[in-house]
This record gives C-alpha cells, structure tokens and sequence, in this order.
C-alpha cells in the first residue's frame, strides 16, 4: 500500500483517540500509546532528507495498546462510512494478534466509528469472532449496523472525544458473569 493511499483514512478517529488517550494518561487511569505503523521507504529527498515515497508493511499490530487500572489493553480503530462494517477492514494478522493478547489476559477490540450515525462501537474480539466464524463457513462478510449489540455504542462524554474507558468496564463485567 503506497503513502498517499487507503491507509491515513482512520487518522481523524485517532486523532481523537490520541486527545482522549492523554486525557485518561493525565488523570491517571489508563497508558495507552498509538503502535506506530512501520513504514518501508522507497525515496527520500536527498535536499530535505523527508521520505517522499514508503509502503505500509503489512504486518502491524493493532492501533493501540497499553494498560488500564493494571489490566493489559489492546484496539484497533477502525471508520465506516455505510452501515455495514467489512470483515476485510480486520486482517488475520490482526486478528491473530488480538487472540493471543487475550490469551494472556489482556482485553482486546475494535474501536469502529460509523460516520453516518455519528456514533462509535465498542466491539468486543468475542463478538468480532463470531462474525468472522460466520464468514469463514460461507455466510456474510461484513457486520450490519442492525445486528450490533446497542449496549456497546457510545458518544462522547465527561469532556473525553472517544470514551471507551466504561466500555472495558462493561466488557469486564460481563466476563465474569
């Protein structure tokens, strides 16, 4: 994937994450750091020394990860623009990823923002999973907006841009029931 290409178009939604991050970092309630996204460049300005062409590699991460309250945190984020969310914006490095931070006790998910609703989605892995088991055996690739648990959508709040910090709460809580 080149520079200029498909993968800045999440950068306004972490931005703000970023801005909220800082928040929770100065209150004393969470350390979450943005993962940089490894880059491979192709051409540098010899005058500026700026890179003026780079590839994505393709193996990154997840978006974020960091610690809550002790509790080991992992997310990707993630913009829609329709009211399906395509299983193909996940990849299966990412997914993989996420599963074995989880299999260290760590709480991993998606943060997707749905640009037409104005309304972002806590999407616990256990959920994302189970949309990408139905894919995977023949059935639909993408998560319509309709199907979302409602419990899990929430809007900004307590002066924060994108607090996720009850939706872990919430997750947590559940876990244990």
């Amino acid at each position: 994937m080149s520079w200029n290409s498909r993968g800045l178009r999440g950068s306004m939604l972490e931005e703000l994450i970023n801005l909220t991050n800082e928040k929770y970092r100065d209150k004393g309630l969470a350390l979450i750091q943005k993962v940089p996204t490894p880059i491979t460049p192709i051409e540098i300005d010899k005058h500026s020394h700026h890179i003026t062409l780079a590839y994505f590699d393709q193996k990154s991460t997840v978006d974020y990860i960091g610690a809550v309250q002790g509790i080991p945190v992992c997310f990707d984020a993630k913009e829609c623009a329709a009211d399906t969310f395509a299983l193909a914006n996940v990849h299966e490095h990412q997914l993989k990823f996420m599963q074995e931070f989880e299999a260290q006790d760590g709480v991993a998910f998606l943060i997707i923002y749905y640009k037409k609703h104005d309304e972002y989605y806590y999407m616990r892995l256990r959920e994302l999973k189970t949309y990408t088991d139905r894919a995977s055996g023949g059935g639909r690739k993408s998560i319509p907006f309709t199907e979302l648990n409602k419990t899990y959508f929430f809007h900004v709040s307590q002066g924060m841009y994108v607090p996720y910090l009850e939706m872990i709460k919430k997750d947590l809580e559940e876990r244990q029931t």
